[in-house]
């Protein structure tokens, strides 16, 4: 008897020191217990990142190899940069893409990378860098879907789109909050430049699901935007255009013509309807001209479009396409943009600016804005069939 009692009290004294792995009354728990007491234990960020995510899309295969070849080769941090100490990678076969995960020790020190990272694009020339955002915020985690339907059907749950290029706008109807950084915000739209993305519910949209004719645009309007000086203008464009180290509104500067940028308005810009202009962008010195383009005050606007028609008429005549070298002229309220850069313009489309075509026969698809002109035959829109909006 006396045998049995110190047997039992070293059995209790055993489980004083793993008390999970005891049942009651002092025995020593099963090896199955305690192997999924240690596995639990073991549950690092990367692998409660993907649990959570599961809840929304799948998220397969989670891989903590650098060099896994699921991850993107650009525009994803690696360990080490923006305070990021894990990084992870995972599939949503589903919806055919990969969702690479970032684990960051300071939150607000990866959201100010990311941000210095878009604004350093456009800098470089990428002026609708960072519209179509997939930098999804989470709690203690960051998530990157390749796949805009994966991005989709993540917004469902607490994660929110991080978008720092200031020309991004969130339509009505989508959540709005404040993130950690200056000038950026967190939301739930899913920008796409294929219309796959949420969609923008004020945006007028062709309810058949069909493209829309040139001419016959449907009715209503977001607006289009305007500025009372050139001054004005300047500040509206942002970085869309080289504007903000690099501008003039010396005549001879203005009159300024390159092989690589035209101008639409040529010669005495009054008979254009234009009553102020300035360049924005590098011209020819010893090297060849940079980023060249041309902000327009307007007077006249039917006066500016007339002429805009006819001179984009003879271009197509040519050959029946537009050169990559002209200007397109993006139009708003009371003022202009004229500009051959395709990502500049998109940054335009998002700050409501929309496209003089007037190319014979031109139609866009649903989900794109297609308005009256102020001339016949032509139409304003957001939709260019040679780079689709992104």
């Amino acid at each position: 008897m006396r045998l049995q009692r110190i047997l039992a009290a070293t059995a209790a004294l055993g489980c004083l020191a793993t008390l999970a792995a005891c049942k009651e009354g002092g025995q020593p728990g099963t090896p199955a217990a305690a192997s999924s007491s240690a596995a639990a234990a073991d549950t690092g960020p990367l692998t409660a990142a993907q649990q959570y995510l599961r809840q929304f899309a799948n998220c397969d295969d989670l891989s903590e190899r650098p060099d896994d070849p699921r991850i993107p080769a650009a525009a994803f941090p690696k360990a080490g940069q923006w305070s990021v100490k894990e990084l992870g990678v995972c599939s949503d076969k589903v919806r055919q893409g990969e969702i690479v995960i970032a684990v960051p020790t300071d939150m607000k020190q990866f959201q100010e990378g990311y941000k210095k990272y878009v604004l350093d694009r456009m800098g470089g020339g990428e002026g609708s860098y960072g519209l179509e955002s997939r930098v999804l915020i989470g709690k203690g985690f960051v998530a990157f879907p390749t796949s805009t339907r994966t991005a989709l059907a993540l917004v469902r749950s607490d994660l929110r789109v991080l978008t720092c290029n200031p020309g991004a706008s969130v339509p009505q109807g989508y959540k709005r909050e404040k993130p950690l950084v200056e000038h950026c915000t967190l939301s739930d739209f899913v920008g796409s430049e294929d219309g796959s993305g949420s969609p923008n519910l004020e945006t007028p949209q062709d309810p058949a699901g069909g493209g829309e004719k040139a001419g016959q645009p449907k009715t209503g309007s977001l607006g289009l935007p305007r500025a009372d000086s050139i001054a004005e203008l300047r500040t509206l464009v942002g970085n869309s255009l080289d504007c903000a180290k690099h501008f003039s509104t010396d005549p001879e500067a203005v009159a300024i013509e390159s092989i690589d940028f035209a101008p639409v308005v040529t010669g005495s810009a009054l008979e254009w309807g234009v009553t102020g202009r300035a360049l924005c962008g590098e011209p020819a010195g010893a090297q060849r001209a940079r980023n060249l383009s041309w902000l327009d005050t307007v007077g006249d606007m039917k006066l500016l479009q007339t002429k805009a028609k006819a001179a984009q008429l003879a271009d197509y005549k040519e050959d029946g396409r537009l050169k990559q070298t002209a200007s397109r002229l993006l139009v708003g309220e009371n003022i202009a943009v004229e500009t051959n850069s395709p990502s500049s313009r998109h940054g335009l489309y998002q700050l409501q600016f929309l496209y003089l075509n007037c190319v014979p026969g031109f139609s866009a698809p649903s989900g794109y804005r297609l308005e009256k002109s102020k001339v016949e035959g032509c139409v304003l829109t957001n939709y260019e069939p040679d780079n689709p909006l992104g």
